[in-house]
């Protein structure tokens, strides 16, 4: 073969994208930021495979859905012809899940869940191929209590997060019964308006009406607003219930408007349903959507449970984050270590694994494909972890015994250098930076940023 020919680069699939240690600071924040919150309400975690049964998707969510039409990434196990679907969501697997293995037995269960989902439509801003949520399913409980908790889990942690430009949206949408009613004069009420439906509608007027109204067609605004409300055809019951949610929030001072035309994407739904929603990031602006599905559970063949859950989108959160415009700069570690020569590099190891023993982050530059480097190159590099500290050996130091440790952030001390014996190092720098934050003498230091 001849060199000419350049081998050809792979490059990712459309609409599923890597997230680079640049962003990792900002997804850990986020992360930890959730499963904080959620634990402080004792909520449990628990993790579904990425692929399951095409036929879960297609029972729970409907066959008419968007998703189970056109959405999902489905195949056939060339192995064994087993029909198969990357998860477009995860409610559908926790609910298998919580059924094969009888998880409440012994009473209601309170979980959540996190990690990547699969949706083949068109990318755009905040929204993805290959996408993450972070959901909770509380399965088991029946009352309104549970509803407005996890309403009010998703507020505490938007204050968490620091997202000012977020507001809940409400809405119940009955039970079967009631919404058979509705539905059958929605579709009579559209019949009468037939010249006003455009085709997306049209195509929707016998499969899924109740879609109509999440048109954003400005031609249908005014004849879709006098649509028949579905509210006015809750029962007793459904009513209550409703009323019940809004009780608890309201005492709780949690803000929220009732917008009767919110509907949720999947057939599952039942009573309260609710959306975060934001103007910030244009008209997609759902940034976490949930309710109560208490009729999940027997179409998956179990008996008869409530449940109630949430999913949000990642992706979306974060874009929020970053336009709330806080700074995510983190610094790669503590202390970075800059060496030259054989015997150095040896000391210079030992000296890491101490640090690390004390409790603090590491980085010891290790040679590149030019080699080690210069005192002065490896210092750049140091300059650019965001160390607090170097620490620097070379063959005068190895002979004395000591190492220079060096300030590389505080301004006033920035520059400013220290001879310290390697067997103190620990110690000596564990002072320095636990000084600098007031928790000395704190067993486990682990100093963050």
């Amino acid at each position: 073969m001849s060199d000419t020919k350049k081998t050809e680069k792979i490059v990712g699939v459309k609409g599923m994208n890597d997230i680079l240690p640049a962003d990792a600071p900002l997804w850990e924040l986020f992360e930890n930021t959730v499963h904080t919150v959620l634990k402080s309400y004792g909520f449990q975690q628990i993790r579904t495979p990425i692929v399951e049964p095409t036929a879960l998707f297609a029972r729970g969510l409907g066959e008419v859905t968007d998703i189970v039409e056109k959405e999902m990434y489905s195949f056939t196990d060339s192995m064994n012809g087993d029909q198969l679907t990357l998860r477009p969501e995860c409610t559908a697997g926790v609910v298998r899940a919580a059924l094969e293995h009888n998880l409440t037995y012994d009473g209601p269960k309170r979980l959540w869940y996190a990690g990547p989902m699969f949706r083949h439509e068109r990318p755009q801003r905040g929204r993805y191929r290959q996408f993450h949520q972070i959901g909770a399913e509380a399965i088991g409980f029946a009352g309104p209590d549970i509803d407005a908790e996890l309403i009010m889990m998703c507020q505490r942690l938007w204050d968490d997060l620091g997202l000012q430009d977020v507001r809940l949206e409400l809405n119940s949408i009955g039970n079967a019964e009631e919404r058979n009613k509705h539905r059958a004069d929605l579709i009579a009420y559209f019949e009468k308006n037939a010249d006003l439906l455009d085709t997306e509608a049209q195509k929707r007027l016998h499969s899924n009406p109740l879609r109509i109204l999440d048109t954003k067609n400005p031609t249908m605004q005014d004849m879709v607003n006098a649509a028949p409300k579905l509210l006015d055809y809750l029962g007793e019951e459904s009513r209550a219930h409703f009323e019940g949610v809004q009780k608890i929030l309201r005492h709780n001072a949690i803000p929220f408007t009732i917008n009767p035309r919110l509907v949720r994407g999947m057939d599952y739904y039942n009573r309260t349903v609710f959306e975060w929603v934001t103007d910030q990031l244009g008209s997609q602006g759902t940034v976490c959507g949930g309710g109560r599905y208490d009729p999940l559970v027997e179409m998956f063949g179990g008996k008869p449970t409530p449940a109630c859950g949430f999913a949000m989108g990642v992706e979306r959160l974060l874009e929020l984050m970053k336009a709330s415009g806080e700074q995510f700069a983190p610094n790669q570690c503590d202390v970075y270590i800059v060496h030259q020569g054989e015997e150095a590099q040896l000391q210079a190891s030992v000296v890491a694994e101490r640090l690390r023993d004390a409790g603090l982050d590491v980085v010891l530059h290790c040679a590149a494909a030019t080699g080690i480097g210069s005192f002065k190159s490896q210092m750049k590099r140091a300059d650019g972890s965001g160390a607090a500290y170097a620490v620097i050996i070379g063959e005068d130091e190895i002979a004395q015994g000591t190492a220079v440790v060096k300030e590389m952030r505080n301004a006033e001390a920035a520059g400013n250098q220290a001879s310290v014996p390697f067997e103190g190092i620990a110690d000596y720098l564990v002072d320095q930076i636990v000084g600098a934050h007031d928790h000395a003498h704190d067993e486990h230091v682990h100093y963050h940023h």
